[in-house]
């Protein structure tokens, strides 16, 4: 008898498989190619307004004009080839470098932090976020947040069909994910360490952990919150966020500040370049602040079609994690998409004052290089899952 054809996509059960995606059928969308254009676009546009965002700033450094842009590019560069490599690279590959990659960040977070390591990971404003290696600079956080990503979706998929139980389910998520997340809390770093905890919750959700069990998790979590907003500064902020009237030349001058720029800007924006808040008034235009500094130039319609671009490559991202061809793909594609989103809204929400201020950068845009091949690097992986979507669909995602 014939022997029996190969299915035409690994069952999300057997993840374990060694059988290469590629000897799979696989199908062929448009996801990714939508996915890479709006990625190009975006790289492009946070080039052009990086320029005008920090020409002033690195002038008054004694710096050329230019500085953080070709700075900035440099990381571009090394995004898209890790971007095209990842996206290359078949997504099940992932699932063996899982714990080596979690190894790795949690050591580069805990050596930045150790004392007598000040030499490679400095104090910058207050805090040891950066490892620093002659000129060049990383941010272990932003590795964190891929081995995050990728070990969450492998082990989502060992213990899906332990999520009813919360000690064998969610319990040692919590563990892990604690041990990654309280050096980033050392640093200090409360933004992105709650963006690691969210990030890796939405991927166990999307696996189909039970919603009662994230609210234990709030409850859980809610004294580290508490503490960690219990310092003078953060309460300002807080403070800030809840009364700007209050505080507009204190904590809360730099959203003051951002809210000036966006309104400034009105309808069509007071034209490329020609935005003041940068001279001085509003701090971090190039980095934390920039989307402000694009209200005031671009105006409403400018912020509307950037808005506009991310919510389609969101929309896409979540259309590849539904059509690929097993779960741990569904996951990566979750996990991926989820860190851009997280990262462009909260970002949105602080320039517009509807979040407390943090310092997180917007995606693809914003000066930062880690933040930058970390996101183009993710974006590899997700047009790696949509390389291997099958003609045919999942049973039940028809």
């Amino acid at each position: 008898m014939p022997a029996t054809a190969a299915p035409a996509y690994p069952a999300a059960s057997r993840v374990h498989d060694a059988r290469p995606l590629a000897a799979a059928r696989l199908g062929r969308g448009w996801e990714g190619a939508a996915v890479m254009t709006l990625t190009l676009i975006l790289l492009s546009f946070g080039l052009v307004t990086l320029y005008s965002a920090s020409s002033f700033l690195a002038q008054r450094q004694g710096l050329p004009d230019y500085y953080f842009v070709v700075r900035q590019a440099v990381g571009a560069g090394a995004g898209l080839v890790c971007l095209l490599i990842f996206s290359r690279i078949p997504y099940t590959r992932w699932q063996s470098l899982a714990w080596p990659m979690m190894l790795a960040a949690w050591l580069l977070l805990v050596f930045i932090i150790l004392p007598g390591t000040e030499s490679f990971a400095p104090e910058r404003n207050g805090a040891r976020r950066w490892l620093q290696v002659g000129a060049a600079s990383f941010q272990p956080s932003e590795a964190a947040k891929l081995a995050i990503l990728v070990w969450t979706a492998v082990m989502a998929v060992k213990k899906q069909h332990l999520f009813r139980s919360l000690t064998r389910g969610l319990g040692p998520f919590l563990v892990v994910w604690a041990a990654m997340v309280v050096p980033v809390l050392l640093e200090p770093d409360f933004s992105t360490a709650a963006l690691i905890a969210m990030l890796g919750c939405i991927i166990v959700f999307a696996a189909g952990a039970r919603p009662a069990h994230f609210i234990f998790l709030g409850v859980l979590a809610a004294p580290v919150v508490l503490h960690q907003f219990a310092t003078d500064f953060r309460e300002m902020r807080l403070g800030a966020f809840f009364n700007p009237e209050a505080h507009t030349s204190g904590a809360g001058y730099q959203v003051h500040q951002s809210l000036i720029a966006i309104g400034s800007g009105g309808i069509g924006g007071v034209g490329f370049g020609e935005g003041q808040q940068k001279f001085g008034f509003l701090p971090e235009a190039h980095n934390d602040f920039i989307f402000a500094l694009i209200g005031e130039e671009w105006g409403l319609i400018g912020v509307a079609l950037l808005v506009c671009a991310y919510v389609a490559l969101i929309v896409i991202g979540f259309r590849i994690a539904r059509r690929a061809a097993d779960l741990f793909g569904e996951l990566l594609a979750v996990g991926c998409t989820s860190l851009i989103a997280l990262h462009a809204f909260l970002h949105m929400g602080v320039n517009l004052s509807l979040l407390p201020a943090t310092g997180l950068p917007l995606p693809l845009i914003s000066d930062g290089r880690s933040n930058l091949v970390v996101t183009l690097a993710a974006v590899g992986i997700l047009l790696s899952v949509a390389r291997g979507i099958p003609h045919s669909p999942r049973p039940g995602h028809d």
